[in-house]
């Protein structure tokens, strides 16, 4: 068996955008000890707890990231965003996640923040 997946919410909170950074939904790899993941060719190493707004950061670059399992009712954000789904996982994210199957094909959306 591999290593486990998950499709997460990960937003760059270091893209000079203030508190509300880009956003992708996407698959992650998760390292053996969960410490580290894997999205695409980023590898994201957690901050343990002492990040603000930010729970990992791209061991090349050092910019830092919020990542997190996606929500049902979509409230993911803390600010509205826009947020673009891979295409790879916006049938099952739409399909399973947001049990919004009506939503398939979409791969982009706003996000409506909690502020």
């Amino acid at each position: 068996m591999g290593h486990q997946t998950r499709i997460m919410w990960i937003e760059n909170k270091s893209a000079g955008t203030g508190l509300a950074g880009s956003v992708r939904v996407g698959r992650v790899t998760f390292s053996k000890s969960g410490r580290t993941l894997r999205y695409r060719d980023l590898e994201l190493q957690s901050l343990n707890g002492m990040g603000f707004k930010a729970n990992y950061f791209d061991t090349e670059s050092g910019e830092k990231y919020w990542v997190s399992g996606c929500r049902k009712d979509g409230r993911d954000a803390l600010y509205n965003t826009d947020v673009e789904v891979d295409a790879d996982v916006q049938e099952e994210y739409w399909r399973d996640i947001r049990e919004m199957p009506d939503r398939v094909g979409t791969l982009t959306f706003r996000a409506k923040g909690k502020y």
